[in-house]
């Protein structure tokens, strides 16, 4: 403490200067500034939304995901294209609540509410 006192006396003799302390930081991580600025502009509602349609492939497995593509997410509706009738029943039928479960647990609630399949 007191060598800290010594130096900061000679580079002040030194510089002709009196020596100015480092202002303390005040910075703060930005994913909590920014999670509350995209939260006011409404905008991380759509980023978990296009997060969810990124997600299918790794939560759906690798079969599925290469028989049935998400095509929106609008108010909760997880709309997913279907291009087998046989996959189709597989995966209304079957399939449903545990790929609901699944999203659910990921992204919450409110986010995949239903999850409709269409053929086509």
């Amino acid at each position: 403490m007191r060598a800290a006192r010594l130096r900061a006396i000679a580079l002040q003799e030194w510089r002709g200067l009196p020596e100015i302390p480092f202002p303390k930081d005040t910075s703060k991580p930005i994913d909590k500034i920014l999670g509350k600025v995209l939260a006011d502009l409404g905008i991380k509602s759509q980023i978990s939304q296009e997060e969810a349609l990124h997600a299918w492939a790794e939560l759906v497995g690798p079969f599925f995901a290469a028989n049935a593509t998400p095509q929106s997410l609008h108010h909760g509706v997880l709309s997913v294209r279907v291009l087998q009738s046989t996959i189709h029943y597989e995966l209304d039928r079957v399939w449903k609540p545990q790929i609901l479960k699944r999203f659910q647990e990921r992204f919450g609630p409110r986010t995949v509410r239903e999850i409709r399949f269409r053929l086509g």
